[in-house]
C-alpha cells in the first residue's frame, strides 16, 4: 500500500479536549490523543456530513457521532477519528441534496440513491488505512455501526480488536433513516421494535 505522510501538522484546542491534527492529500483529517501507535487505540471513521456536522441536520445521526466520538476518544485517553472527505457515503454533497428531495416523496435512503443511478453507498476507506498507517497504528478498537468499515480495516492489514457501538437515539425526523440503515445496509443498531425513542 501506498506510504503517505501528512500535509500539514498542528495541535487543536476543542470544546472535548486538546488534539494532535494532521491534514493529509485530499483534505482528509486525522485527530488524535495519547500514544497511538503502541497500542490499540480507540478509532472512529468519520464520513464528511455537512448538512448532519456543520449545520445540525435532524435528518441523520451523524453530528451526534462525531461529537460523541470525540469525546469518547478524549475520555479514553488514547484514539484517533480520520475525518473523511467523503460526503453522502460517497456521492457528494450535489447528489445527497438531490437524493433528500427524493426522500421527501417518500423513498427511503437506499431506494432514493437508486433513482439517481448511483450505488447505495460509494465510500472507500484505502485513505482511512494509509493514514492509519502513517501514524503508525497497526491494530485498533473500532467505534462504528457499520461492519463495512471493519471488514475495511482487515482487509487492509489493520487488526480490529474489538468493535464498540456508537449508537445516537433517533427522533422522529430520522427514524425511518436508521431503520433502512439497519435492515437493508445492515448496521448494527438495537432498537426497541424499531419505534421512535422520545
Amino acid at each position: 500500500m501506498e506510504v503517505i505522510q501528512p500535509l500539514a501538522q498542528t495541535t487543536l484546542p476543542t470544546r472535548y479536549g486538546v488534539f494532535h491534527m494532521a491534514v493529509y492529500v485530499g483534505d482528509n483529517v486525522a485527530l488524535w490523543v495519547g500514544d497511538i501507535a503502541h497500542t490499540a487505540p480507540l478509532i472512529r471513521l468519520h464520513s464528511e456530513c455537512l448538512t448532519g456536522d456543520t449545520f445540525g441536520s435532524a435528518k441523520c445521526d451523524c453530528g451526534e457521532q462525531l461529537d460523541a466520538a470525540l469525546q469518547r476518544i478524549q475520555d479514553d485517553g488514547c484514539g484517533v477519528l480520520l475525518y473523511l472527505r467523503q460526503e453522502g457515503r460517497g456521492i457528494g454533497l450535489i447528489n445527497k441534496i438531490k437524493a433528500y428531495a427524493l426522500q421527501e416523496t417518500g423513498l427511503d435512503t437506499v431506494d432514493a440513491n437508486r433513482a439517481l443511478g448511483l450505488p447505495d453507498d460509494m465510500r472507500d476507506y484505502t485513505i482511512a488505512v494509509q493514514m492509519l498507517h502513517a501514524l503508525g497504528v497497526t491494530q485498533v478498537r473500532v467505534l462504528t455501526n457499520n461492519p463495512t468499515k471493519i471488514g475495511a480495516l482487515e482487509s487492509h492489514g489493520i487488526h480490529v480488536v474489538s468493535r464498540e457501538s456508537i449508537q445516537i437515539a433517533s427522533n422522529v425526523v430520522n427514524h425511518e433513516y436508521l431503520v433502512t440503515k439497519k435492515h437493508r445496509m445492515g448496521h448494527l443498531l438495537d432498537f426497541d421494535n424499531d419505534r421512535v425513542n422520545p
